[in-house]
């Protein structure tokens, strides 16, 4: 059983010619699918839980799944893959839209020990199909979530801001400009512009360059789960980042890997913010690792208790100004099918 959901406004509009598309192949193929629209902000998460707790009565019914085993991620830090035989039902639910989408779907979810994943990108950043290595033809990427036999287990990571309740991503998790920026994009009309021309990943350079001379930097402190730690002063962001790219593909983290376990965290402090600007083009060359003002480190989790209230994203989804983030890497929790 395969359930879609299916974000027709992402990249302007333009997703709806290419659900079009995939849907008239699914029906060339004759799949056993279902199709459901997201009408409103926050719809997509109510979708998953739904469509979660009807795909794990689906797999019990079959008696080839304990609803009750493993639900609750949180206890069991991760899931390994489950041996399926040929003939053995299965659950993918699959996004088509952007990833704020996809961050909404992760949210609603549940029973993530068998319920599959798979991502069809409509929209203008793409940064998780970028990390997935997915085919940008939304019908190649269909017939892999349709073909595979065996889930691709990737890491999510947890972001916990302020008193909220933990909020999963798949991409990245920060604080400093790099928030400040996904704040401005999610009502910007430039980005609205530019996706017309399909240049849609620019909005973010743009704003980026705007915010570095408006936000103030902060002072704060960042603990590892180690035990190391750090005082970090005139910080411009920290971004924790679970694939290499976020902003619609600037290489924030090169060598992040979403299935060793760890995040890889961008800190950027200490330079002047005209230094910032002029070294923007080695940070989007990927040319940053080394050089003074940034720095990379690789972790399990992370807490960053800081000065002054500075916004906070998750997978670019705003989650408010706060002075306390905590971070942390769920190993292999999402069973990808691409």
């Amino acid at each position: 059983m395969y359930f879609f959901i299916v974000n027709l406004t992402s990249r302007t509009g333009h997703a709806r010619e290419i659900w079009i598309r995939v849907e008239k192949e699914l029906r060339r193929r004759k799949v056993d699918y279902e199709a459901y629209v997201t009408e409103y902000e926050g719809h997509a998460r109510e979708l998953a839980r739904e469509l979660c707790t009807r795909g794990a009565a689906y797999l019990e019914e079959a008696g080839s799944f304990d609803a009750n085993k493993c639900s609750d991620l949180e206890e069991a830090g991760s899931v390994e893959a489950a041996d399926r035989t040929d003939g053995e039902r299965r659950v993918c639910l699959v996004v088509v839209g952007g990833d704020g989408t996809v961050n909404e779907v992760i949210n609603g979810m549940h029973h993530f020990d068998r319920i599959d994943f798979g991502y069809i990108a409509t929209g203008s950043g793409n940064d998780l199909g970028r990390g997935l290595g997915l085919p940008k033809d939304p019908l190649e990427a269909l017939d892999g979530i349709l073909s595979a036999r065996e889930p691709f287990l990737m890491d999510l990571g947890a972001v916990t801001a302020g008193e909220e309740e933990p909020q999963y991503f798949a991409i990245s998790s920060g604080i400093g400009i790099d928030a400040d920026v996904c704040r401005q994009a999610l009502k910007s009309r430039l980005k609205k512009f530019l996706n017309h021309l399909g240049l849609g990943s620019l909005t973010y350079v743009l704003l980026t360059v705007k915010a570095l001379f408006t936000m103030p930097t902060t002072e704060l402190t960042i603990s590892f789960d180690d035990g190391a730690g750090k005082r970090i002063d005139r910080m411009i962001f920290v971004a924790g980042m679970n694939h290499p790219w976020e902003g619609g593909g600037v290489p924030m983290a090169p060598r992040a890997d979403c299935r060793d376990g760890k995040l890889s965290v961008c800190c950027v402090y200490g330079i002047p913010r005209w230094k910032a600007f002029f070294l923007l083009p080695c940070l989007v060359r990927a040319k940053h690792e080394g050089l003074k003002g940034f720095e990379i480190i690789d972790c399990a989790g992370y807490e960053l208790a800081i000065a002054r209230p500075m916004a906070v994203h998750g997978d670019g989804e705003y989650l408010g100004d706060r002075t306390y983030v905590r971070c942390r890497c769920l190993p292999g929790m999402l069973r990808v099918m691409k």
